[in-house]
């Protein structure tokens, strides 16, 4: 098998290609007049404004649609394949697609933060939309017909009794014009495929087993690799002896540079035993001065901080305090925790490039992070991605990346094939920040909320590659290493560990202070939702205490601060379809609800909970979770769906179970047992309230359910046991400390 494919192969098995060379017509010229003049072209078209870097219409009746946003479990090529088919007025299987090839797709950076609807899916809707209307004219001048009476359906163009397809309108052409941003979208009452659950593109190969992931594929003559680590993060190889690592069984090659050891051998448990042994046998100067898991919370409130005032809002009216409020809360480290170990295939040409197939989120950043960290020209590593563990967020995926492609340029011609152990990956991760929440309230006689202030004390939430070598682990190593730049904290709108810690509520006075510390005792990185799920979760708790204090019904308080109607109705129909006003309590039970707009500007989500609480041992499971989303138009029903209940229970994980253990030294979580997630047979029934937004922005779902579902957990629990939970995750032994000291 080769897994070596140019943009050359790929377009020749499409099936005809349009050729480059052709005499464009008068309306395809002025496409481009107008595009010199035109609107601003929506989400990432403005930086790939060239129609042909998005799609191909080929001789063979198929549709070729390059993205560069990349599928990671989330459904993404089904729905933006759906925005592109709808434009085109073409049946959904006409598509072939591929994305974040860093040599055919267009650049749209990294995937994440929830921005593929928001940002690629726009761009391919009009540029779908631009080669139907020059298509249109291409056809009205073919037939000496006025393009009022054209009729589309599924590529053919019809007028009368006369005919033509996409298809015979193409042969030799190139579309090698810009966008105008001026053609129109189809009338949303004409959608036939937006709206409707258009089976995933991505889901059959993973069900038959089809071996389409990149830890499955076993090139012809591959070899497998594996790296041993050092003890800790700053730990520093003093010498090791190769020889006796040499000789072990289907050893090929054991490589050294400064303190990185790596190994490649014919087959992986092979090369993991060697690497096993090289751990071992090593000597390493290992120093110590991590403050512990226990300690973890202290050290955020005293270690050195860059202060940022991000909103300050005085109060104007006069209302007498009555009261004054305070609580604390604590998020540790989480996991991305994904179930598959991260992997790559790299393989060095005999023109000295590295092809290299991961399942990065960042493949152009990635790529450009290797190549410096290689010392090569720049396009002398081209990333290919291909379907793995996803995560979310920044797992070790890069780290997999760029060990492939250095064990592979160590022995060039041969395909070197990596993945780390449970351990590896559970103890080298980039986890997602651990932080501090302090909040305070004055409330009036009624117990309405006054003046509210909010203090975030955050570590860093993004160390991504970026295109710096800085930021992949085993550059660190090498000699000389490369120093891992010193990441910053997000600003608006977007934020970091700000994200969401500004309320979505109306309040007479509301401060928000950020307390970052760009020391990072773990390494960290880009978890699902950044600061936000630690920042929904305390707000969220916090305003469920207040209504405690006001003797209010939690959805009724949170109704007198929430003023946007969309939230508004978000936040009913969760409640509704909860059946919280009818609700019937019974011992041990409670129930909690929480609402948040991600990024305060994004999809709406809240989420409403019922939980059991064993009091003998602390247990506590959730019965059953109700969400209520509104993500703007929705492309795909199912799809928004499974992004928004994914989340909840990924969330029902981090609350329950979730927490990176370690000591002075080292992380001590290296396996699930010492990393303990929710299980199959834990997981809730969930139902999900989908209210669509026809003609409003695609808002994006990847993350918006986790704060919401992390929050009304932990206020079920308080309503269940009669007493507040604020460190989490609220662990069985958490949970009866907390009811032994009620």
């Amino acid at each position: 098998m080769n897994l070596m494919i140019d943009r050359r192969t790929f377009l020749k098995g499409t099936g005809g290609f349009l050729a480059v060379s052709f005499l464009l017509p008068s309306a395809v010229f002025a496409q481009q007049a107008a595009a010199n003049a035109g609107p601003e072209l929506p989400g990432d078209l403005r930086n790939h404004p060239q129609l042909s870097s998005w799609l191909r219409i080929n001789a063979d009746g198929t549709v070729n649609l390059f993205i560069g946003k990349v599928e990671l479990g989330q459904g993404a090529l089904t729905a933006v394949g759906q925005v592109a088919a709808e434009e085109l007025v073409i049946d959904f299987n006409r598509l072939v697609i591929l994305a974040g090839d860093t040599e055919l797709c267009p650049d749209e950076g990294t995937t994440a933060g929830s921005q593929t609807m928001p940002n690629c899916a726009p761009a391919v809707q009009q540029a779908a939309a631009e080669i139907r209307a020059i298509l249109r004219k291409l056809a009205a001048e073919k037939l000496g017909v006025g393009e009022d009476t054209l009729t589309l359906a599924d590529g053919t163009i019809t007028s009368g009794g006369q005919s033509v397809t996409y298809w015979d309108l193409v042969a030799d052409l190139q579309l090698e014009v810009d966008a105008t941003g001026t053609a129109p979208l189809l009338p949303i009452a004409e959608h036939k495929v937006i709206g409707q659950n258009i089976p995933r593109v991505d889901i059959p190969a993973k069900m038959t087993g089809e071996a389409i992931f990149v830890q499955e594929m076993n090139p012809e003559g591959v070899l497998y690799g594996a790296i041993a680590r050092p003890p800790t993060y700053k730990a520093t190889l003093n010498d090791v002896d190769l020889a006796p690592i040499e000789a072990m069984p289907g050893v090929r090659q054991v490589i050294r540079n400064g303190s990185f050891l790596g190994v490649i051998a014919e087959r992986q448990d092979q090369a993991w035993a060697a690497a096993d042994a090289l751990e071992r046998t090593a000597n390493w100067n290992v120093p110590t001065g991590l403050p512990g898991h226990d300690g973890m919370e202290e050290w955020l409130l005293t270690a050195e901080a860059e202060e940022k005032e991000w909103k300050n809002t005085v109060r104007a009216d006069g209302t007498a305090v009555a009261e004054t409020y305070e609580a604390q809360y604590y998020r540790p480290y989480h996991m991305h925790g994904s179930i598959g170990t991260s992997a790559a295939i790299a393989q060095k040409g005999e023109d000295g490039k590295i092809t290299v197939w991961t399942h990065s989120q960042s493949v152009w950043a990635t790529a450009a992070a290797i190549e410096k960290m290689l010392g090569l020209a720049e396009g002398m590593v081209h990333a290919i991605h291909t379907e793995g563990s996803g995560c979310y967020g920044h797992n070790m995926a890069d780290d997999a990346a760029a060990d492939a492609c250095l064990l592979a340029n160590a022995m060039p011609g041969t395909p070197i094939k990596l993945q780390y152990t449970r351990a590896g990956e559970h103890k080298w991760e980039p986890y997602g920040s651990a932080m501090v929440n302090k909040l305070s309230a004055t409330l009036d006689a009624e117990g309405n909320i006054l003046d509210w202030e909010h203090h975030i004390y955050s570590t860093p939430h993004g160390s991504r590659p970026g295109g710096n070598p800085g930021n992949l682990l085993s550059a660190r190593y090498l000699d000389p290493p490369f120093e891992q730049p010193t990441p910053n904290d997000g600003g608006p709108p977007n934020f970091s560990a700000t994200r969401n810690g500004l309320t979505n509520y109306e309040l007479p006075g509301e401060r928000v202070v950020t307390h970052f510390i760009r020391e990072m005792p773990l390494r960290v990185s880009s978890t699902r939702g950044l600061g936000a799920y630690a920042n929904v979760v305390a707000i969220e708790q916090f305003i469920d205490e207040l209504a405690v204090k006001a003797g209010a019904d939690p959805v009724e308080y949170r109704l007198r601060f929430l003023k946007d109607e969309r939230m508004r109705d978000v936040l009913t129909r969760c409640a509704e379809a909860f059946g919280w006003d009818n609700y019937e309590r019974q011992p041990n039970r409670g129930r909690g609800i929480a609402i948040a707009r991600y990024k305060n500007y994004a999809a709406m989500t809240a989420v409403a909970v019922e939980v059991q609480v064993t009091r003998r041992n602390g247990l506590v499971r959730v019965l059953r979770a109700v969400t209520a989303n509104d993500g703007g138009h929705i492309v795909s029903p199912d799809g928004m769906a499974n992004q928004v209940e994914g989340g909840a229970i990924q969330a029902f994980s981090w609350a329950l179970k979730e927490e990176v253990k370690f000591d002075n030294t080292q992380v001590l979580s290296t396996d699930w047992a010492s990393y303990p997630i929710l299980t199959f047979g834990e997981v809730p029934p969930v139902e999900n309230v989908l209210i669509d937004r026809p003609g409003e922005p695609y808002l994006g779902n990847g993350e918006s359910s986790q704060g919401p579902a992390g929050a009304a957990v932990a206020n079920a629990i308080a309503d269940a046991i009669g007493t507040r939970m604020r460190h989490g995750p609220y662990t069985p032994d958490r949970v009866l400390d907390a009811i032994r000291n009620a």
